[in-house]
């Protein structure tokens, strides 16, 4: 959802990217792929989907591995997912969706820059001594309801719950964890979660225009078991070893919120809102060991966040829009996990970051002929941040956070899509970002940081962001027959750490596919390829900001093929 438009769905404005699972319709249908490519990657899956009257059904499941491109990068994934829709009458309807995650990576870690320029598919030496990796499960369900009350009012009740277990060994030496309060190298989470969110909508004509309003309230839970064992026993490395930490977290948010929209005239559409954001962090610590004593805290922020926008239609076609917003995101349970100073429990001194958010855009979509329709968006937008959420150091997959003071971001984005006659499309995409640090702050050089010294000066650019990306497609597309298409992909360069002493060079990368669809009496068949990175640059796919050993650079395959096979019946 274009623009600053949290209000019913978050704490931080910025905009929102919604996700939605598809539901099963029309007769049963059953499909059944297999992906195969470079690096041993394997992707079967299956799904099952359908309607009778009143019910829907979609389920699948799927699994991936892969031996990874660079050494000590093998990964494996187990999904499934189903979503089930009852609708009980007109306007009273129930969905319920639930799935499964159980997920294996081995951690390869950054490389220094020599290693990234010389050697890019190797694994850093500290990730083959302790075997670096993590394993996650994740189970999770929810409901929604949606009930028409009559008068244009309806009701929205969402519910939701999981479990999400988390186990990371990571790299830190075995001479960093011989201090007392150091919490160990191996991570442990027991993570319980749930939520709710009920919603009222009310919608009327009135003689002032077209008038709708919402108001609802959020709440959310997540507690937390954290534990933290040496990653060591005895001389075998990357073995869980002693305890070293052991605490129990808990995290709730209680967010009412309102939202009017309002086309007070044929051409003019006001949307205003509010939310009013409150949320608390405790931690009750049961590793209570000599000089390393009781971390139990608490600590509660809260903020009210207003938004407003204006839309101006100079045609059905053609739109002006302009929106602002104020916003707030507090630090995480991970942000908040460790202290920069290398002190035991939580990082309490972490204060969250607000924003003012502005921009101004337009959109339109044109059709000329029966040949070629187009659509674009061109917006420009501000971010003014203030106790910008930062790391300070980044050292064996482990992280620090602090406060960095103002911040500001501010560029284009512009988009354009053009079909032209029944299967071609071509699309372009560019985002310019000016994203720098407006205060000077100080930093840690290295961890642990008893005092903070090393000098960032205002101007500098906020590591881990592009000032210009660019991405291009042209495809051939029909419903069925052959089909393929060529992608361009274009960034520059990423300053690694904040004092912009290091980055990751600007790359450009073309990605080619094609395959054939076709139908078989009730069988649909679909034999479809894809070659990535098809002139085998060498670039970084991310950049570990701040990494304290230099590691900064995550390196992105090389060349890489996969084929996939897709075939469905339909009952």
């Amino acid at each position: 959802l274009r623009g600053p438009f949290s209000v019913l769905y978050g704490n931080s404005s910025g905009g929102v990217v919604q996700v939605f699972t598809e539901p099963g319709d029309g007769p049963p249908v059953v499909t059944s792929t297999l992906a195969s490519g470079s690096q041993g990657l394997m992707r079967p899956g299956l799904r099952v989907s359908g309607s009778t009257s009143g019910f829907r059904y979609a389920v699948s499941a799927n699994h991936f591995e892969s031996d990874g491109w660079r050494d000590h990068s093998e990964a494996s994934r187990d999904v499934g997912n189903a979503r089930l829709d009852f609708e009980r009458g007109e306007g009273n309807n129930w969905t319920l969706i639930a799935n499964r995650l159980q997920l294996t990576a081995n951690d390869p870690l950054g490389l220094t820059r020599a290693q990234f320029q010389s050697a890019p598919r190797v694994a850093d030496a500290a990730a083959l001594q302790f075997d670096t990796r993590k394993t996650v499960r994740q189970d999770q369900v929810g409901v929604v309801h949606d009930r028409a009350l009559g008068g244009g009012q309806s009701l929205r009740l969402m519910l939701y719950a999981g479990q999400r277990e988390t186990t990371q060994f990571q790299s830190i030496p075995v001479a960093t964890q011989t201090n007392a309060l150091h919490p160990g190298g191996v991570i442990g989470l027991g993570r319980r979660y749930a939520g709710t969110d009920l919603r009222w909508t009310s919608k009327r004509k009135t003689e002032q225009g077209d008038i709708e309003f919402v108001a609802g309230i959020s709440l959310d839970t997540l507690n937390e078991h954290r534990q933290g064992w040496q990653n060591f026993s005895g001389a075998t490395l990357g073995v869980e070893g002693a305890l070293r930490r052991d605490e129990d977290n808990r995290v709730s948010n209680v967010d009412p919120y309102a939202q009017l929209v309002w086309k007070f005239a044929p051409r003019w559409t006001l949307t205003a809102g509010v939310r009013h954001s409150s949320v608390r962090f405790r931690s009750s610590d049961h590793y209570i060991v000599g000089a390393n004593s009781d971390d139990s805290g608490s600590v509660r922020y809260s903020a009210t966040l207003p938004v407003a926008a204006l839309m101006f239609a100079l045609s059905p076609e053609l739109h002006l829009y302009a929106a602002a917003s104020r916003g707030f995101e507090t630090p995480t349970f991970n942000e908040l996990a460790y202290r920069p100073s290398g002190g035991t429990g939580l990082n309490f001194a972490l204060q969250p970051s607000s924003s003012t958010n502005i921009e101004v855009g337009v959109k339109g979509r044109a059709r000329i002929g029966e040949a070629l329709r187009t659509e674009w968006n061109v917006t420009a937008f501000q971010t003014m941040t203030a106790d910008e959420l930062v790391t300070q150091s980044n050292v064996g997959g482990r992280s620090t956070f602090q406060n960095a003071g103002a911040t500001r971001r501010r560029g284009v984005e512009a988009s354009w899509t053009a079909l032209l006659g029944p299967a071609w499309r071509l699309q372009f995409a560019q985002t310019w970002l000016d994203a720098t640090y407006r205060d000077g702050f100080v930093t840690c050089a290295a961890t642990p940081c008893a005092a903070a010294a090393l000098a960032i000066p205002a101007g500098n650019r906020i590591p881990g962001t592009a000032r210009s990306v660019t991405a291009a497609e042209l495809a051939w597309q029909p419903p069925r027959g052959w089909r393929g298409g060529i992608e361009a992909r274009r960034s520059s360069r990423v300053f690694a750490n904040d004092a912009n002493l290091e980055a990751a060079p600007a790359f450009t990368t073309l990605a080619l596919n094609g395959g054939y669809v076709f139908d078989v009496a009730r069988w649909s068949i679909a034999a479809v390829g894809r070659i990535d990175n098809v002139l085998n640059r060498r670039y970084a796919g991310s950049v570990i900001v701040n990494e304290g050993n230099s590691r900064f650079f995550e390196p992105a395959p090389g060349r890489t093929w996969v084929l996939k096979l897709s075939a469905s019946y339909a009952f």
